[in-house]
């Protein structure tokens, strides 16, 4: 009985020096541990450029995301063809070629807004999502291909909103499990709406100009201010 209880431990200790019996050496990531990993990457990052698509129902967009910290966006469009959103951290500026439109939105610090989505992908959109959600894994935080049948592989994470003031109910969100890119966003919207973003070809720190998110909007096109809600709301 002694020696077989000498065996036994013998074996732990080889299976030890191993590496295949270590119990506590691997930290076990949470969801909300994983989702501030992604959050710490952003955190890095001071400007990005990754083609986009925009799919809201039945309706695909593609264009060109641009952002520079902190708060920079703007999203160059192939299709619609022309269309621009930009925002510099307190204007929001958006042309609809097909209605020589401008539609022109002060955003004061107490608000904020939901453009295009896509600035949930970034430092300040990560710390809102965290706040403001409540995240799961899907499945676990083991990669699975991002859509049926593909050979790339993401992280899938489940935020479901804390408060009702929320403008998504849920969002799902697919991180590249190498660099901890976030490959697309699902959102949910409060009319049970389905919009997705996707994000590729990231580019990041390239000294990206604020020159970039001055738009020089076309004079024949017409303007319309407060387009989401007055400056005294």
């Amino acid at each position: 009985m002694e020696s077989c209880s000498l065996k036994r431990g013998g074996l732990i200790f080889l299976l030890a020096l191993m590496g295949i019996f270590t119990p506590s050496a691997q930290e076990i990531v949470t969801a909300e541990r994983y989702l501030e990993l992604v959050a710490e990457r952003y955190g890095g990052i001071r400007d990005y450029e990754a083609k986009i698509t925009i799919r809201s129902g039945n309706t695909d967009m593609y264009g060109t995301v641009s952002h520079l910290v902190p708060s920079f966006l703007r999203i160059d469009f192939t299709t619609p063809s022309e269309q621009v959103i930009v925002f510099d951290g307190e204007m929001l500026t958006v042309y609809l070629p097909e209605y020589r439109a401008i539609l022109n939105q002060g955003i004061s610090g107490g608000r904020r807004t939901g453009t295009s989505g896509a600035s949930l992908a970034t430092a300040q959109g990560l710390t809102l999502l965290r706040r403001n959600y409540l995240p799961a894994f899907i499945t676990g935080p083991a990669p699975e291909p991002l859509d049926a049948g593909s050979g790339e592989m993401a992280v899938r994470l489940r935020l479901t909103r804390r408060n009702i003031s929320e403008g998504f109910r849920e969002i799902i969100l697919y991180v590249n499990p190498q660099t901890y890119f976030i490959r697309r966003i699902e959102g949910r919207t409060i009319a049970e709406s389905l919009v997705r973003f996707d994000f590729l070809d990231i580019k990041i720190n390239q000294s990206i100009p604020e020159q970039r998110f001055l738009y020089d909007s076309p004079a024949s096109a017409n303007l319309y201010n407060n387009f989401l809600f007055r400056d005294t709301d």
